[in-house]
């Protein structure tokens, strides 16, 4: 009686994959839904909404800073500048990092990092203190986001499309709930919000080092110099200078508008908590039915030049608050579809790791969150509010020319995004 072999079944490493020490992927697990995923992808997905609810947490409370910090909109909106500067120079270490001590060990630092901060910044007694906590907050966060989707690609189901929708979807999530936290303890005290903030964390360090395997040791290292060579590829270097420009509007829109609204807190935080779910639900939802029949770089140029007319509606009508109100909430729609569109790009088009993709990829966009906040509150302070958002409108105008220029280059990996989009892993 001869007996019959056992078929292996055939795995793929997830590309880049390998730096951050996580197993082959079985190629049977590309088909399975998006919401069959193991409980490590949720528990590092549950983390990255704490971690991004620290991005817009302190909008709500951008004027209650000022006012009990006696400073200015310039002077407050630093609190972005720091957190986003040391964040997109961290982005270059992180693979350095990961590499040698693994992927969760990666993440917990990061999220140790944040709590420590975090609960530091709720006991600053003045700005250069609460800018300074802010940065150190933004060194944390760039260990743990840069490897979350790393991890996330690493062992979900479903492909990286897949992958990238989840992660995109805690960004979404994050973005919504991270106002709703800091218009809730924020109208009761602003310091609040930063320790709520070092609680949660906490509470994400926590559910990691139980639902997330530990990870080999990595089979290679990153060296530190990749993540810059990796942006020589024109279609990685090109969509990073585009995202730049784009988050330069972007951050002008979530870091000068709550002084525009003169609004209290939850005024603010209504504001953000609506923009933060159209956020969510286009990057989640439209952002993969749009790509999937118009093209990436088609899509992008749009709403590019979309968000262009919105800023500059935005400093048509800064002197109503109404008005502004709304526009900034429909900047969420556009803001969805970008997010997920330029992760997509930046993860596909060089045939660079993705850790290191992303991290080269990281650093420039982050300049431009980095450079808005304090440029346009200058600009704001010293001209009138409308030529802040005039100023946004211009920086983006430069995204939609990059994108249109580089289009050749943007859409060679077009074929490849399209075979693993996420429709059908929501299926």
């Amino acid at each position: 009686m001869t007996s019959t072999p056992t078929q292996s079944v055939p795995t793929v490493a997830p590309k880049g994959a390998a730096s951050h020490g996580l197993p082959a992927r079985p190629v049977e697990a590309e088909s399975r839904s998006i919401l069959r995923q193991p409980a490590a992808v949720w528990a590092v997905a549950a983390a990255s909404v704490f971690a991004f609810m620290g991005i817009g947490l302190v909008d709500p409370i951008l004027p209650a800073i000022a006012k009990n910090l006696n400073a200015g909109a310039s002077e407050v909106s630093l609190l972005f500048t720091s957190y986003f500067a040391i964040t997109g120079v961290a982005m270059l270490i992180t693979g350095w990092v990961s590499s040698r001590i693994g992927g969760k060990k990666t993440l917990l630092i990061g999220l140790s990092l944040i709590v420590v901060f975090a609960a530091l910044a709720g006991l600053a007694e003045n700005i250069p203190w609460l800018v300074g906590m802010r940065a150190g907050w933004g060194l944390g966060n760039a260990l743990f986001v840069a490897t979350a989707l790393a991890v996330i690609v690493g062992v979900a189901s479903g492909g990286s499309s897949a992958a990238i929708i989840i992660y995109e979807a805690a960004l979404g999530l994050g973005m919504s709930l991270g106002p709703l936290l800091g218009a809730i303890l924020g109208g009761a005290q602003w310091r609040l919000p930063f320790f709520g903030t070092a609680v949660l964390m906490l509470l994400a360090a926590v559910a990691i080092s139980i639902f997330l395997p530990k990870t080999p040791a990595p089979a290679k290292k990153t060296a530190l110099g990749d993540p810059i060579r990796a942006l020589g590829h024109k279609g990685l270097g090109l969509t990073a200078l585009s995202s730049l420009c784009y988050n330069f509007g972007f951050f002008t829109v979530l870091a000068y508008s709550p002084f525009v609204l003169e609004m209290d807190a939850y005024g603010i935080g209504a504001v953000f908590v609506a923009w933060g779910v159209l956020v969510a639900v286009f990057s989640v939802f439209i952002a993969p039915i749009v790509q999937r029949r118009f093209g990436v770089s088609a899509v992008l140029t749009t709403t590019l030049v979309l968000f262009v007319l919105v800023l500059v509606a935005l400093g048509v009508f800064a002197d109503d608050k109404a008005v502004v109100a709304g526009f900034v909430i429909s900047t969420g729609a556009i803001i969805g579809v970008n997010n997920t569109l330029y992760t997509e790009l930046a993860m596909e088009v060089s045939d660079s790791p993705r850790p290191v993709a992303s991290a080269g990829y990281n650093f420039v966009r982050w300049i431009g969150g980095a450079l808005a906040p304090f440029f346009a509150s200058k600009v704001g302070e010293t001209f009138g509010h409308q030529w802040a958002f005039f100023l946004g409108a211009a920086v983006v105008v430069v995204a939609v020319g990059v994108v249109i220029g580089a289009r050749k280059f943007l859409t060679a990996h077009e074929g490849e995004l399209e075979a693993e989009s996420p429709l059908g892993a929501m299926s």
